[in-house]
């Protein structure tokens, strides 16, 4: 995903839609709340060109109003009108007024398609260009400084502005110390625009360009109508020591912008007047030289690239570490919060990091991972239900499968040592009715007896290990370690009490048994004690079951002196280990230490008699030194 997103990153593919994250960025951004703005705009409205009675204005009417606003001393006059021909009458007026005011600066285009100024201004530093850089979608983000058309270089119009107010402040601009191809007002250092900076890829970025911030769209400019300004209805303080703007905001004359905030419901908003996005660079600029605003600064390709492959990786973790579809998403989601966040606060801190692609890349990392494992967890699930379901109750499979990490180990169950309890059964008498008995009959029995003990196994919480002809071999504690020895305790219990269901199980076999079918009975012998549970045979057939001593043990115990009990229906024999969990719930007598064939020491044998009429309370005692 990382390769993926990278390439659609770098070829631009990606680029409009992190546009639009910048642009979000942008609105949800606080406004700056300031009083006392230094630009006051003198707009040109539809009304009051239908009070002129036509357009464009007389060079006499422009003049006029320009030698208004010099009675009131105004730091610097810019008129966002173009006059790359002469509107009679008043012509040799207008021209008077911009020799011989040095503040008044008028606009022009770069270009061969582009409309010069007033002949009078050209090629003096009263002339700005206006040229705006619009970006796909017709949106405003940028703006220029300078420009070249090959042969001369351009200062634009807000800079020019920016320059007359700021010259009486000892501010000017100057290259900066650091890097001389940078320049600098005062503290702030305006880094040049590049191609890739930002969620541009490969963008225009000639003359000299930087990122508008639009802070300052919360400061609501002075704004008086050109009306208001023949008419003497502008207050001198609105022009004092301030910059003025003189342009159009008619819709007829159709001299607007679309900006970042444009979207949304304010409809003062959705177009800007060229004469207010001028205001606004101006503005920017100021806060750059007084304020000591910063730009807002972008990231290196080569920090992109790191952005981006450490949310890939950390998307890939969220699939990987997540196992399940919806804990995925819910986490999926936490992270792309957490991201977007990021990207805000960095953008309040004026940095713009990447935000689109991390984000896709950290989705599709942890949607293609979280598949990935989810598959692979089936996988899992199927082995590990081909292991135990036939041999467990639907309960313990469940178990077994929510708490896997406790004992797979890629993908297949890990060896453990463990205290368990072993049971193991065998039928008495087994050998006579296989004499008395038609072979089918007898297959037939055998199935209704495996099935009928297999399943008080499993209700007993149980694992069924094997079968071995008339033999049956049950673990009780396995897969899952026991915690303590109270649950190893509990665990014996559950055999013991297994092994007694098994005597009524016997009981009501034999009760149904037809004519000529002898009585059976059958022995059972259990164990408590250390053992090995893991995985044996072949990768085409393999077989989860306990080996040890413990193990040995309890099969001994089944097959010990079979006369003892041989004519009740169950004979039970169990280790002095299991006595001691037993905790006289059960009635039990002893047998005696005797010497189990395989085993140089003595072993105490008991036999569970039944159930004790009277049964205690549980309580944890010692179990194995």
């Amino acid at each position: 995903m990382f390769l993926v997103v990278a390439c659609l990153q770098f070829s631009g593919n990606l680029e409009i839609l992190e546009l639009a994250a910048y642009d979000l960025c942008l609105r949800m951004a606080p406004m700056l709340k300031a009083e006392n703005s230094k630009i006051t705009i003198i707009e040109i409205s539809e009304k009051d060109i239908q009070t002129i009675g036509h357009w464009p204005l007389t060079d006499g009417i422009l003049a006029k109003a320009i030698d208004t606003l010099l009675g009131n001393n105004p730091r610097a006059i810019g008129v966002d009108i173009y006059r790359d021909i002469p509107v009679p009458p008043g012509t040799d007026e207008l021209n008077r007024i911009f020799v011989n005011h040095q503040q008044i600066i008028g606009i022009m285009t770069v270009g061969d398609k582009g409309v010069p100024p007033l002949s009078v201004i050209k090629g003096t530093e009263q002339e700005g260009f206006g040229d705006i850089v619009v970006d796909r979608g017709g949106i405003v983000r940028r703006a220029l400084l300078f420009l070249d058309d090959g042969q001369n270089s351009f200062i634009s119009f807000a800079l020019r502005l920016a320059s007359l107010y700021l010259t009486p402040e000892g501010i000017t601009l100057q290259p900066d110390p650091a890097n001389p191809q940078y320049l600098r007002l005062k503290d702030t250092t305006i880094r040049p625009f590049e191609e890739n900076d930002g969620g541009y890829v490969k963008a225009d970025a000639r003359g000299y360009q930087f990122l508008l911030d639009y802070k300052d769209m919360g400061i609501p400019f002075q704004t008086y109508s050109f009306s208001d300004l023949l008419s003497g209805n502008v207050p001198p303080e609105a022009v004092t020591n301030r910059i003025i703007l003189v342009g159009v905001g008619a819709q007829s004359v159709k001299d607007g912008f679309y900006t970042p905030l444009s979207r949304g419901f304010d409809e003062d908003r959705q177009i800007l007047p060229g004469v207010v996005l001028h205001g606004h660079i101006v503005n920017q600029l100021l806060r750059f030289a007084i304020d000591g605003v910063p730009q807002i600064a972008t990231v290196t390709d080569e920090q992109k690239i790191i952005w981006l492959l450490a949310w890939s990786l950390l998307g890939g973790l969220v699939g990987f570490c997540t196992h399940s579809a919806r804990r995925s998403a819910a986490t999926m989601t936490g992270g792309l919060i957490i991201l977007f966040a990021t990207a805000f606060a960095a953008f309040l801190a004026n940095w713009w990091i990447p935000l689109v692609p991390p984000a896709l890349s950290f989705f599709n990392s942890a949607v293609v991972v979280t598949a990935y494992t989810t598959g692979q967890g089936k996988k899992d699930r199927a082995f590990l239900m081909q292991i135990f379901s036939k041999h467990v109750s639907k309960e313990v499979a469940e178990m077994l499968w929510q708490q896997r990490e406790q004992f797979l180990d890629n993908g297949r169950p890990r060896s453990q040592k463990m205290i368990a309890t072993i049971l193991f059964s065998d039928l008495k008498g087994f050998t006579t009715m296989s004499e008395k008995l038609d072979p089918q009959d007898l297959i037939d029995w055998l199935n209704i007896y495996m099935e009928s003990m297999a399943g008080l196994i499993m209700s007993h919480g149980g694992v069924v290990d094997n079968f071995v002809g008339d033999g049956i071999k049950a673990d009780f504690g396995v897969p899952l370690p026991s915690k303590d020895d109270a649950e190893v305790c509990r665990h014996a219990m559950d055999a013991v009490s297994c092994a007694l269901a098994m005597e009524k199980a016997m009981q009501r076999l034999n009760a149904q048994r037809s004519e000529g079918h002898p009585a059976m009975g059958v022995r059972v012998g259990i164990y408590t004690g250390p053992v090995v549970a893991g995985l044996l045979g072949s990768s085409e057939r393999l077989k989860y079951t306990t080996i040890g001593d413990t193990v040995n043990i309890a099969s001994r115990l089944e097959s010990y002196n079979k006369e003892i009990g041989k004519d009740d229906p169950c004979r039970i024999l169990i280790g002095e280990t299991t006595l001691r969990c037993l905790n006289d719930q059960y009635t039990t007598e002893k047998i005696g230490a005797v010497s189990l064939k395989g085993k140089d020491e003595s072993i105490i044998i008991h036999r569970v008699l039944g159930d004790r009429p009277h049964l205690g309370a549980v309580t944890k005692q010692p179990l194995l030194s």
